[in-house]
């Protein structure tokens, strides 16, 4: 079985616009680093259903998206710097459809793992907001049709974006199927992610310093988050796979280089294989610095391949 590389052009449809940090060529550049990797299959994303995204965002939100999305030209949804132009919803729907088509074609045995590579980012929306360069909750409307499937009863989201996922834990944190594991830096945007933000006792937040580097980000991870994710024995682990945490990335602060994202990635690799028969799939969040991307999404693949 292969590792699934998970696209569609449609995501080079959203166009937030030329000084942007969430530029076209984020996913770009990702595929072309993937270029000479073995061991993966490329797969075009379907959009997701209706009845996908309705598990997470209600109707009115739907509707009032679809509202703001223009003929011409870009406007702002939730935050100034949201923008949304004539393609964006289908941008987003492509990466909910992604997440959903990795977790069923792992579910029934055709593929060993995959990666979403897929844009606009997701994490930061909620149930009825958009916010953080994001429209869609593509790992949140995963793990709501994972836990859909029979046989996944739990699901554990781990979340390495240099950015807390504040829009997972507010659809999460009173849904105790649902383990949210997020190291973040703080402070830094959306301002939440605090250790005593712990929702239903399922919510783990493990905050790391400005300029904490690779040494402080494994440390927390092997001694309080792998640990919690291997005791909560989930049936299924998906990824936000934000690659901001990198040296070279302008949006934070922490250190992080490509080897440390390859290190997380097998450690959920080794949990994955004794509590849910390998089953994890992982979506591309943050990341804006294309070289520095490119070369940390490179390693996180390589993990997911080596994993099979």
């Amino acid at each position: 079985m292969s590792t699934l590389v998970i696209h569609h052009g449609d995501c080079r449809r959203h166009d937030p616009g030329p000084r942007h940090p969430e530029q076209v060529r984020r996913t770009e550049v990702v595929l072309e680093a993937l270029g000479t990797l073995s061991g993966i299959e490329r797969i075009p994303a379907p959009l997701a259903t209706p009845e996908q995204v309705g598990r997470v965002h209600g109707d009115d939100f739907r509707r009032w998206l679809a509202s703001m999305e223009p003929e011409e030209g870009r406007v702002p949804v939730g935050e100034a710097d949201n923008l949304v132009n004539h393609g964006s919803l289908d941008a987003s729907l492509r990466g909910s459809g992604a997440i959903c088509y990795g977790i069923d074609e792992v579910v029934a045995g055709k593929a060993a793992n995959a990666f979403c590579v897929t844009r606009p980012p997701g994490h930061h929306s909620g149930t009825d907001f958009a916010m953080g360069f994001c429209l869609f909750n593509h790992v949140a409307i995963g793990a709501r049709h994972a836990l859909a499937l029979e046989g996944v009863e739990r699901v554990a989201i781990v979340d390495f974006d240099v950015h807390h996922g504040n829009g997972t834990q507010q659809v999460f944190e009173d849904d105790p199927s649902v383990m949210f594991v997020s190291s973040h830096q703080m402070p830094l945007y959306p301002g939440s992610g605090h250790p005593e933000e712990t929702g239903q006792g399922n919510i783990l937040n493990l905050p790391l310093s400005p300029g904490a580097g690779g040494d402080a980000f494994r440390a927390t991870w092997s001694r309080v988050g792998l640990p919690a994710i291997d005791a909560f024995q989930p049936d299924f682990i998906l990824v936000s796979a934000g690659f901001d945490a990198h040296i070279r990335d302008p949006l934070g602060a922490l250190e992080l280089v490509e080897d440390d994202f390859e290190w997380i990635t097998r450690e959920l690799a080794t949990i994955a294989a004794q509590h849910a028969a390998g089953r994890m799939v992982s979506i591309l969040e943050g990341g804006y610095d294309l070289e520095g991307l490119a070369f940390a999404a490179k390693s996180h693949t390589r993990a997911l391949v080596d994993a099979h």
